[in-house]
């Protein structure tokens, strides 16, 4: 078992747990800094992810990576992005329940490794997975709820709100109250941290 971040990640990259190895071109680890106090967990990467081996760099990365801005955080200097799933599903689907539980693993040793103070789930996915079973994102969005030593939020997904942009307000409130919670619990986000 990997001792180290370095180590995780060349694991991670090898991965062919389940059937998604087949198709992929690149397993997506995720991107940002080592000591982020911010984690992001997205669904799974898309055709672009895919292609790039980093998450969230289409149309729906752009405007995530707006919010983020508004609020001071970025994945170059601040936060941590990955997903649920390593792989990209075909043709974008949602990942099937036996794909997530052979991805939890690297998703568990990547949080034991980070030990972010808040995780943010993107999409109504990552929420019902990390949050909880019934998660509803148009009426729990922007909520905080306490598991174990996190603090976890869910939002819409960059993708659904590209898809239905009258969601576009209520998610921007989201990413104010997450820079409201930073700010509370005085997390030092400010320091430019080495890019992994």
């Amino acid at each position: 078992m990997a001792e180290n971040w370095e180590e995780l990640r060349q694991e991670c990259l090898g991965c062919e747990k389940c059937e998604l190895c087949k198709t992929r071109h690149h397993v997506v680890f995720g991107v940002g800094p080592k000591e982020a106090k911010v984690l992001f967990i997205g669904e799974g990467p898309g055709e672009n992810e895919d292609l790039q081996g980093e998450p969230f760099v289409g149309r729906g990365g752009q405007l995530l990576d707006k919010y983020l801005a508004a609020v001071d955080l970025d994945r170059k200097t601040n936060i941590y992005i990955t997903n649920t799933v390593k792989c990209r599903p075909p043709h974008n689907r949602d990942p099937k329940p036996e794909e997530q539980t052979a991805c939890a693993d690297w998703l568990r040793r990547q949080i034991a490794i980070l030990r972010p103070a808040i995780i943010v789930c993107l999409g109504r996915i990552s929420a019902m997975r990390y949050i909880k079973e019934d998660f509803r994102v148009t009426k729990e969005h922007g909520v905080f709820f306490k598991k174990g030593n996190y603090l976890m939020m869910g939002t819409y997904h960059p993708a659904a709100l590209l898809r239905n942009p009258n969601n576009k307000p209520d998610a921007f409130e989201d990413f104010l109250r997450l820079r409201e919670k930073i700010d509370e619990l005085q997390l030092d986000i400010a320091k430019n941290y080495e890019k992994e």
